[in-house]
């Protein structure tokens, strides 16, 4: 980084650069000094570094590729040996790069996370499939595997606790958002405030499809908590920091705001009788907060959000009757395919909305197509068409790798390269080691 972390900060802020949960904007600039005895390692999933009286504690640990970085930098910036480090909550991305220091001819560091921590580890190892399936359709990074073994805590709390090491003090408080685990830290004679996922420089990661529940209402009230601390400095886990207090706190509470007003919407909308669906189409986020550069939806959505809040407060069955105990969907679209002429008609229609600029109606048609027939080679190319061109529209980086992924199923299905696509598909394809 050629220019002073405060103004590169300021670009940020002002929307002249993007530094986000979406797009590290600073990574591989190792430890940049924040204040007297403060650092902050920026990267995808950075780490904040604190000198304590002959000792090191850091708030976070980074993601398992780069953890030898992380190591060598950190020892760039101090010789001092890792104490104490924070977990923010559990997703791989903070938790992988305390092996490097656990290796180190000092005392071990102790590992200090909220006490959740522990199931999130255990349904990881349960769910490793899937994990590692989703996050290859999310990212695009078909050879990523989930790791099977983690850094579990030495010492956890339940709902706060006071860190003190070196004469440095930082209090740690659990909050929910994007995980239930969530920890917060904050240093109260720097006026520093530590907020992990909290604050992400886009709109809040509380409505991934592919994920388990997320806490949109608990999200809000916490960074209600957050900006009534008053803070001056704000070093998140992912994207840029934010320098002074007038900014921390108006990030903080139009945030809030931004996820009270889905909340509320939703909320007034299922206590009214509403289905999903409604909803999903009809909630939309304050438009005076549309401008604002920490609350574009470049990684979740609205809309997601919305659907999460649904699972949280009233269950799967989304008020369609017909959803309750649906026929199979391969049994559907044949029935449909009947009735327009076969697979290769559906496609042709879908083509047509695509064209037409209409592409969740082409998306439909276009799965109807290849559950009718998953052997129609020209189904699959219509489906291929309209995924890429649903990718290219979409801005979060969510609907464009679950429709990035879909257009790549079709695609070797053209091209002879891959299993047919659909459940049926995957499931009876032979395992790859």
């Amino acid at each position: 980084m050629t220019r002073s972390l405060t103004d590169y900060a300021d670009d940020v802020w002002n929307g002249a650069a993007d530094d986000n949960i979406a797009q590290s904007g600073s990574g591989g600039s190792g430890v940049l000094d924040v204040a007297d005895g403060v650092g902050f390692h920026p990267g995808f999933g950075n780490v904040i570094t604190f000198r304590a009286g002959g000792e090191l504690v850091l708030f976070d640990s980074g993601n398992p590729m780069g953890a030898p970085a992380l190591h060598s930098a950190i020892r760039r910036w101090s010789p001092d040996p890792v104490s104490t480090v924070v977990f923010s909550h559990g997703h791989i991305d903070h938790v992988f790069g305390v092996g490097p220091f656990d290796a180190e001819d000092t005392p071990r560091p102790t590992v200090v996370a909220q006490e959740l921590i522990g199931d999130r580890f255990d349904r990881y190892v349960l769910t490793n499939g899937y994990n590692a399936v989703i996050n290859q359709r999310q990212f695009q990074a078909p050879q990523l595997t989930w790791p099977t073994e983690y850094r579990r805590p030495d010492v956890t709390y339940r709902d706060g606790m006071t860190l003190t090491r070196g004469g440095l003090t930082m209090e740690l408080f659990h909050v929910q958002g994007e995980t239930d685990d969530a920890t917060v830290g904050w240093l109260p004679e720097q006026r520093i405030l530590c907020p992990g996922d909290m604050f992400i420089w886009v709109t809040p990661n509380c409505g991934n499809p592919q994920k388990v529940q997320r806490y949109p209402r608990e999200w809000a009230i916490a960074m209600r908590r957050m900006a009534a601390l008053g803070a001056e400095t704000m070093l998140p886990s992912h994207g840029a920091p934010i320098f002074g207090a007038d900014r921390i706190r108006q990030a903080l509470t139009e945030t809030a705001e931004w996820l009270e007003s889905l909340v509320e919407q939703t909320l007034d909308g299922m206590n009214a009788g509403a289905r999903l669906d409604e909803l999903v189409h009809a909630v939309k986020p304050p438009e005076h907060l549309a401008d604002r550069p920490y609350l574009r939806a470049r990684y979740d959505e609205p809309e997601f959000i919305v659907r999460n809040l649904w699972r949280r407060y009233a269950g799967w069955y989304d008020g369609n009757p017909a959803n309750l105990k649906p026929a199979p969907d391969r049994q559907l679209a044949a029935a449909v395919a009947e009735l327009a002429g076969g697979s290769t008609a559906l496609a042709d229609v879908a083509r047509r909305y695509a064209d037409a600029g209409e592409l969740r109606l082409a998306a439909h048609f276009a799965e109807l197509a290849v559950q009718a027939d998953d052997s129609d080679t020209a189904a699959h190319a219509a489906r291929a068409e309209v995924y890429d061109a649903r990718a290219k529209a979409e801005e979060s980086l969510m609907a464009r790798g679950i429709f990035t992924w879909a257009a790549a199923e079709s695609r070797k299905v053209t091209e002879g390269t891959g299993p047919q696509a659909g459940p049926s598909a995957r499931l009876l394809a032979p395992k790859q080691d």
